[in-house]
């Protein structure tokens, strides 16, 4: 059998014996086709299903899908879907013209939560800030089983966005994420939420307050009293960095993410572009980081 080009899959989870979930870097290539995931010869919604295994907390009826990851209930509670992030236009855009794909994928949700039940599992939170709950959502439709955050991703109609010590259904996203992204589905045939160039710290200045996917080669790292910075240039004041607050060094160390190991090494980071002495993303939680190089000598 010929197998398409390699993807990278970078983020193994491991089950704690008192139940917390870590996550595990792993730097391993691994060739997927469309029917393998995560290297178990099962098609991707199946490894999905199998692998997301939050327990069931509560079934509720759906009212209305008020954007492409949030359900009204009929209760009055609205539900914000765990781990991704649709498309919307950034919070200070002041455009006329329609964001590309925000319809889309508010359709999609529509058509599979419409008129259904679903199952909320909730992870370490059941709420965020704005008291919407926090839930990986499970239905049935035809008398098979739909994760909607893993079938909306697969569709290219939602990133994966991780959020802290929150990381049980992680890797079954990823995976969907890089085949959707291969695929060019959905978004990822859309210049807007194409990867962006590390090495391109003008572009990404454009971006501010704006989700982004960006991939470079670490140069070096840089330590402050209380944040560690990850540079992408010898310029620190231009280029695009990475910034990560030592209180959390324990967290990525725990998931045996060595910072040091990774100079010389391409990465692709996620989170919310920002400035500060040129574009950054600040990160708290290793499965913002994917290491898509092997260091030297690791074979």
């Amino acid at each position: 059998m010929t197998l398409p080009r390699a993807l990278v899959l970078c983020v193994r989870l491991v089950r704690e014996p008192a139940g917390s979930v870590e996550c595990g870097m792993c730097i391993r290539t691994l060739a997927i086709s469309g029917a393998v995931a995560l290297g178990l010869g099962v098609p991707a919604s199946e490894a999905a299903a199998e692998t997301c295994d939050l327990p069931a907390g509560e079934t509720v009826a759906v009212a209305s899908v008020s954007d492409g990851e949030t359900l009204a209930l009929e209760d009055g509670r609205e539900v914000r879907l765990l781990d991704v992030l649709a498309p919307a236009p950034p919070p200070d855009w002041d455009g006329t013209d329609p964001w590309p794909f925000a319809a889309q994928a508010r359709q999609a949700l529509n058509e599979l939560v419409q008129g259904a039940s679903v199952s909320l599992h909730f992870d370490a939170r059941q709420e965020d800030r704005y008291g919407r709950l926090l839930a990986q959502v499970f239905l049935t439709r035809d008398g098979e089983p739909v994760w909607v955050q893993e079938k909306l991703v697969g569709q290219g109609l939602a990133r994966v966005a991780a959020q802290p010590d929150m990381s049980a259904c992680l890797g079954p996203l990823l995976a969907a994420e890089a085949q959707a992204r291969e695929g060019r589905l959905g978004i990822w045939r859309s210049l807007t939420y194409q990867v962006r160039d590390a090495h391109e710290p003008k572009s990404l200045g454009y971006r501010r307050h704006s989700y982004q996917l960006v991939e470079g080669q670490v140069q070096g790292i840089g330590e402050g009293k209380t944040r560690v910075y990850m540079n992408f240039a010898e310029d620190w004041r231009e280029d695009f960095t990475v910034v990560i607050k030592r209180k959390r060094l324990p967290v990525l160390e725990a998931a045996g993410l060595d910072l040091l190991s990774l100079p010389g090494r391409r990465i692709r980071v996620r989170g919310w572009v920002e400035w500060w002495n040129g574009p950054m993303i600040e990160i708290s939680h290793p499965e913002e980081i994917e290491i898509l190089e092997p260091s030297p000598g690791s074979g």
